[in-house]
């Protein structure tokens, strides 16, 4: 980040204090910071404490009250190579949402040409609400970066989603936003998402708990990272957010295994991090099955294994991921599945962790290459984990 100038916009929240944090980081990394507050803000951080650590005065106002000078928005966008907007309230984000410009921040906002991110923070239910979230989506189809907050107590005292990133990993999403480490224009990546169902009858399945919230945030971190993402995907209730995502939707093994092997032959690599049923029946019975006084028996037969599918006619520039989800013995098993299937690396999930697998918004993960190496992350949003993931993939992908 040296030499970079960074634009801090600060909102009114009481995540403000960590703004000090953050601008100190920012310079001591060698960027030049300059910090826009909005006047509620004032009420939880000074503007004297932003301007001392950032070395430049501070702008509130469209016009200076003691001289009348013009605070301009156009030059202030015009000279940023990255807006951070953190802590961003759900109240600035609304309004970036709607094209809303009655602060400086906010018109600065709508003149920049440059990145923008925004760190949410507020409590937990404010950030859930589905007004909310909708701008959140509407903001990241604009290209906007979303630095997503973690799991943790709250300034009510609840426990959720809501606080803000931590000062470190928002000066690190903007040293990637700046390395342009956010780029994999021009590469195409597959990803499969969510469970399988496997029909019994005309009404019933054999299916399992995955949510496909992973599979999606891998496939849009891929897309806001410019790559362009085949996501091939089971009956899930999760929506795709990025205009840059193929979707393929699917519901068997089956279909799931057709849709991959004839999408991964023209892709530069393929995450699997779909639950895909190890059996189906043997036959589907026509219509409804009825309720009888005897048991009935359903013979399964093994469904066609898609990662050691695709391992097998991966070619030398494609990069494969799969996914392990274990409950003892779990990386000798994990190890086992990355030689068999012959992938490149291997995402393991433990179900002995109540915080991680199915069903929830966090993970931790340990990610295991086919050289020996191993990252084991801790406990965070299944955003944060896609990131580590997709930066894997970016590694790679700067050697290819």
């Amino acid at each position: 980040m040296n030499k970079k100038n960074i634009l801090l916009g600060v909102t009114g929240s009481i995540a403000a204090y960590k703004a000090a944090a953050l601008v100190r980081l920012l310079v001591k990394e060698g960027a030049e910071v300059k910090v826009l507050m909005t006047n509620a803000a004032k009420q939880f951080i000074t503007p004297l404490t932003m301007a001392t650590l950032s070395k430049h005065p501070v702008q509130v106002e469209f016009f200076d009250p003691e001289n009348g000078d013009w605070n301009s928005h156009v030059k202030l966008g015009l000279w940023a190579d990255v807006l951070l907007i953190a802590p961003a309230s759900a109240n600035t984000i609304g309004k970036m949402a709607c094209g809303i410009a009655d602060n400086l921040l906010l018109t600065t906002y709508l003149s920049a040409r440059c990145p923008v991110a925004v760190a949410p923070a507020m409590d937990m239910d404010m950030y859930a609400h589905v007004a909310h979230q909708q701008n959140l989506s509407l903001l990241r189809l604009r290209g906007v970066h979303v630095i997503e907050p973690p799991f943790g107590e709250l300034a009510s005292g609840l426990q959720g989603q809501g606080r803000m990133a931590e000062p470190e990993v928002i000066a690190r999403q903007a040293q990637a936003i700046l390395s342009k480490k956010v780029n994999l224009s021009g590469r195409h990546f597959l990803v499969t998402a969510g469970p399988t169902c496997e029909s019994i009858d005309a009404v019933r399945f054999i299916g399992n708990h995955s949510s496909g919230k992973m599979g999606y945030a891998i496939a849009e971190e891929l897309a806001w990272r410019g790559a362009r993402v085949s996501l091939i995907s089971g009956p899930v209730h999760v929506s795709v957010r990025h205009p840059g995502i193929a979707l393929y939707r699917v519901s068997s093994a089956q279909e799931m295994y057709e849709a991959a092997a004839r999408l991964f032959p023209d892709a530069d690599g393929a995450v699997m991090a779909a639950a895909v049923a190890d059996f189906t029946p043997e036959s589907r019975v026509e219509g409804k099955l009825k309720r009888g006084k005897s048991a009935i028996a359903i013979t399964l037969t093994p469904t066609k294994d898609i990662a050691a599918y695709l391992g097998s006619i991966k070619k030398k520039n494609q990069i494969l991921a799969g996914f392990a989800l274990e409950a003892d013995n779990e990386r000798t098993n994990a190890l086992k599945k990355l030689r068999e299937k012959k992938l490149d690396f291997i995402v393991l999930n433990s179900l002995t962790d109540p915080n991680a697998g199915f069903n929830v918004d966090t993970n931790r993960v340990c990610i295991m290459d086919k050289d020996g190496r191993e990252v084991a992350g801790e406990l965070k949003s299944k955003v944060e984990v896609a990131k580590d993931i997709v930066d894997k993939l970016s590694e790679w992908a700067a050697e290819h």
